[in-house]
């Protein structure tokens, strides 16, 4: 049985033609690959911090808590920050395909630097990976699309559920298998394994490209040879000048992990700023969709306060779960990576009853808007800290806290994650100016850098004494809660902005 393909280049899932699960065969390529790539980085991400603050003795880097936790921080959101040139690369260069191959291959040479025991290896195997990712997060759900015939196709919708499903799978194995193995084991192993798993993705994308859309290939907008010799240049002075500028400070003895945090955290606050300040300026918009982006601005933020929390799952809460939280549960034991899993499982769980309660109240006529969804999704987020504010206040001295409390504070966060992140999706699609169409999708993206940098800095600025304690988790939740009061007090503000977008 073989996947016919028709003349405008899309794989077709006829009845006679061979399918996955009632979709183009490419889909079956894509869903693994990805699920694969998850694997690969979930499961590095539940040792990661873990590993930083474990002792020397113990294999670990002996890092402070706070720098530790703002290495995590700035490290999620160059992967999101990446994302953007990820795509343009596609664009310009390779198309999606190429680029898809080519990240894939840089990830797994990350994680195989991760085994090696050597701090050095260890950063340069983190910048691999984000690289990797920003190559490879920007193109392979493009390539989904690329699949069915134009957004109408009736299959498109079912398509990336089947691909979202398979996300969610590698995100809840992979601390299951990756984070036993690196606690248990070696943490280094743990690393190999993640990097196993990525090989596997890459593996499973080169052996299947064959069934995926000849659109993928296409280079949508290639670079002239001018414009290519001006980038280039203008890279090739930047890239000197940071090597100067890094060279002298590593020379003179001052250089310390903050010296990258710092910058990279700016950067991330301050690209955002330079995007929305150039859209905002752009003459060639009109009256509607400028006002339509001043609408946007607010949800950016709210995005940003929420993912500001919601990433720290892998870091202040994973130090919790190790350092404060039973790792027995009905007389089982487990390793505290293992909580790493709850929010895959829980989507896996949720996801199809919200779509369910959306529709339903939509029927009624009573499908909350965009703003109250987004309002509430900062509630419960905040509402999560609040909740690990009184778990830490009942962790007291060596006494640890039963896992109920994190599994508590993992579902409210899931919660929270269903009425913001899609919507979130669908409402930037909306919002977005026909000139900036396929460029905000990565603004959205952006949302995550933004708030993981905010994350970063607060964890410099507290140190050790405050942060992953009472009031850390206090504050930060409160700050949800207010902003998400006052973004349903604003709300009718909030609407006028965004026109006949509802």
């Amino acid at each position: 049985m073989a996947s016919t393909t028709l003349d405008t280049g899309v794989t077709s899932a006829t009845p006679g033609g061979k399918t996955f699960l009632g979709h183009p065969r490419g889909l079956a390529t894509l869903f693994m690959s990805e699920m694969w790539e998850r694997f690969s980085y979930y499961g590095m991400r539940a040792l990661l911090v873990l590993y930083m603050t474990a002792s020397v003795a113990d294999g670990g880097l002996a890092m402070k808590t706070a720098v530790a936790a703002a290495v995590y921080s700035v490290y999620t959101a160059m992967v999101y920050l990446l994302a953007l040139p990820g795509g343009w690369i596609a664009d310009r260069f390779l198309g999606a395909r190429k680029t898809v191959a080519v990240g894939g291959t840089i990830i797994m040479i990350g994680h195989f630097l991760l085994a090696v025991p050597f701090s050095a290896s260890f950063f340069v195997g983190l910048a691999f990976i984000a690289v990797g990712s920003g190559l490879l997060k920007a193109n392979i759900s493009t390539m989904v699309g690329h699949l069915y015939d134009g957004p109408n196709d009736p299959r498109r919708d079912g398509g990336f559920t089947v691909f979202y499903m398979g996300i969610n799978l590698g995100a809840f194995a992979a601390p299951l298998v990756i984070g036993t193995v690196g606690q248990n084991v070696s943490w280094h192993l743990g690393f190999a394994l993640a990097g196993v798993g990525m090989a596997l993705g890459l593996g499973q994308f080169l052996l299947g490209t064959r069934h995926l859309s000849p659109k993928s290939n296409v280079v949508t907008s290639p670079i002239t040879p001018d414009e290519k010799r001006k980038i280039f240049t203008k890279a090739g002075i930047w890239l000197a000048v940071a090597a100067v500028f890094y060279g002298v400070v590593a020379a003179t003895g001052h250089f310390t992990i903050n010296w990258a945090i710092w910058p990279l955290s700016i950067a991330g606050l301050a690209i955002p700023v330079l995007v929305f300040s150039k859209v905002k300026r752009d003459k060639d918009l009109d009256a509607s969709e400028q006002s339509k982006m001043s609408g946007y601005i607010w949800f950016f933020v709210a995005a940003a306060v929420f993912w500001m929390i919601y990433d720290q799952s892998g870091s202040t809460l994973n130090i919790f779960a190790d350092e404060h939280t039973a790792s027995t549960l009905f007389g089982f034991n487990f390793p505290s990576s293992w909580f790493q899993s709850l929010n895959p499982l829980y989507i896996m769980a949720l996801a199809p009853v919200f779509a369910w309660i959306w529709v339903a109240l939509a029927r009624r006529s009573k499908n909350p808007s965009t703003t109250m969804k987004f309002a509430f999704g900062l509630l419960m987020i905040g509402a999560s800290f609040i909740v690990m504010m009184l778990a830490m206040a009942s962790a007291t001295g060596d006494t640890k806290v039963t896992p109920l409390w994190l599994a508590m504070v993992y579902l409210v966060q899931t919660v929270g994650e269903l009425t913001l992140s899609p919507v979130g999706l669908s409402v930037t699609t909306k919002l977005a100016p026909t000139k900036y169409a396929s460029q905000m999708m990565g603004v959205w993206f952006l949302a995550v850098t933004a708030g993981d940098c905010v994350a970063a800095i607060f964890q410099l600025v507290l140190g050790d004494k405050i942060v992953g304690g009472t009031a850390y988790f206090a504050v930060q939740g409160a700050m949800a809660i207010v902003a998400g009061i006052a973004l349903a007090m604003y709300r009718k503000k909030v609407v006028k902005l965004m026109g006949d977008v509802h």
